[in-house]
């Protein structure tokens, strides 16, 4: 992977023939050549292969869901329903401050019964019945864990392969490798939403879709529901874009002459940011307008989609967003840390995601774009299958539980309709099939075409991947 300063070089490079070419840079040339990524990146070697997926869409479902009780029933959490979870079952590991000093740890069976659903008959909670729907395009991955167990560093971990913070997020690690398609939105885009279980949720940090030792243009961008989904994108009153458009050329012609006495890279990225935002201008609001679309794609989404910041209109809007070719998209919805009240909280948080989310994979592979998008549907940890606070009582919950959980996969170069991976019968230790974080992010890689070994950014020395330097695998099983 290049130093920043040889991008440097290349770009000024390119931008003294330019000048040369066309007698003075403008800024829609300037804007144009360092936004071009194909240019940009031509000689990385990225695809490091042929790529199944050129796009990714993230579903993060912030704080954990438990999954227990919505992906990993086992016949013995019905035997044991009540009873004290066996010792050796939890052997000696970690628990929280918040269970840590508990007298009792009871087993609690899933909240709700469910079905095995599609060809491979995987058990999904009645919870999901829309999820129930779409098995046969999920693989169901039961086998994932982390060493984090507290909110910050685990969300953390797994956005950026790095419990510490200053890492570049998942989505900047693959702008950096691929580059933009699309020229008029950025390459990396993030939203956010509060459901309805727990409220407020955890905290969601920018630094969860930052560049972290990147160049700064590989940050994604958050859309803010309502009118403005990026501030001070418009013009200021009095402002016309023709005079827009003159000033950011002087911007540049001054961002240039700085760039080229300083050597920072991060003036170019200035500059790029500034073109993007022009460029946005016109392209944002047509993202947003949602009125082209059918009632029927609407109904689909459910009543939550016209109601601008909700997870179903983040959904419509990823689509949108998808289908515009933006490389990255993440969504990131709160709520999911049910330590108390989860039988109140859980179901009114399923019921917030689960028609969105299935609609939505629906919607891509009505439009033949599940081929070559690859959907995560994640979370930073799972949850205990003994109970947070007295048995039976209102305010009973789960806590939160690194040892195993589960995500799913569709799309891009994933196999559908499969489980992977087991855990014991108390869903407490993993069997069969351990997944580590860094094992789905060069999984993840993997289907974009890039070796996760060969990819990385020199920083302070090393080179620094996303995978980290302990062992990481591409889970092969997985792939189509």
């Amino acid at each position: 992977m290049n130093d920043p300063l040889v991008e440097f070089g290349q770009l000024t490079t390119r931008r003294a023939i330019l000048r040369q070419a066309v007698g003075g840079i403008g800024g829609i040339a300037l804007g144009a050549l360092l936004n071009n990524e194909a240019v940009a990146r031509a000689d990385t070697g990225l695809p490091h292969f042929a790529p199944k997926a050129k796009r990714v869409l993230c579903l993060f479902q912030s704080e954990g869901f438990s999954h227990v009780d919505l992906f990993d029933d086992k016949p013995a959490l019905h035997e044991y329903a009540g009873q004290e979870l066996p010792p050796s079952v939890r052997g000696t590991q970690r628990l929280t401050g918040m269970t840590s000093n508990q007298n009792a740890y009871p087993v609690i069976p899933p909240l709700k019964a469910g079905k095995h659903c599609g060809q491979h008959g995987t058990w999904i909670s009645d919870l999901l019945p829309h999820h129930q729907t779409i098995a046969d395009d999920l693989c169901i991955i039961k086998s994932m864990y982390t060493e984090a167990i507290n909110h910050d560093p685990a969300i953390t971990f797994i956005n950026t392969g790095n419990q510490q913070p200053g890492y570049p997020s998942m989505g900047a690690w693959v702008g950096y490798g691929l580059g933009g398609m699309n020229a008029n939105l950025p390459t990396f885009v993030a939203m956010i939403s509060q459901g309805t279980g727990k409220n407020p949720g955890q905290p969601i940090f920018s630094r969860l879709w930052g560049n972290g030792f990147l160049p700064s243009s590989h940050q994604g961008v958050c859309l803010r529901p309502g009118a403005s989904p990026v501030l001070y994108l418009g013009n200021p009153p009095g402002v016309t874009r023709e005079g827009r458009r003159a000033m950011l050329d002087d911007l540049a012609e001054l961002n240039r002459r700085q760039a080229e006495t300083l050597g920072d890279p991060e003036t170019l990225a200035r500059v790029a940011s500034y073109e993007m935002a022009f460029r946005m201008q016109t392209s944002v609001p047509e993202l947003t307008d949602i009125r082209g679309e059918s009632e029927k794609t609407l109904e689909e989404y459910g009543p939550e989609v016209r109601r601008p910041g909700s997870y179903a209109a983040n959904c419509l809007l990823a689509r949108r967003l998808l289908e515009r070719d933006v490389r990255f998209v993440q969504l990131f919805h709160r709520g999911w840390d049910q330590h108390i009240a989860i039988a109140r909280q859980l179901p009114n948080q399923c019921h917030d995601v689960d028609q969105p989310t299935a609609a939505l994979v629906r919607d891509l592979k009505r439009r033949g774009m599940l081929d070559d998008t690859l959907v995560m549907f994640i979370t930073e940890f799972g949850r205990t299958v003994f109970s947070q606070g007295k048995l039976g009582d209102p305010g009973m919950g789960r806590d939160h539980h690194g040892r195993c959980f589960t995500i799913w996969l569709a799309g891009g170069g994933i196999r559908g309709g499969m489980e992977y991976g087991a855990t014991d019968d108390f869903c407490y230790n993993i069997v069969e099939g351990p997944v580590h974080l860094r094992d789905l992010h060069a999984t993840v890689l993997h289907c974009l075409g890039i070796d996760h070994t060969r990819f990385a950014h020199k920083f302070r020395g090393l080179d620094v991947r996303l995978t980290g330097v302990e062992e990481a695998r591409v889970v092969k099983q997985v792939l189509a």
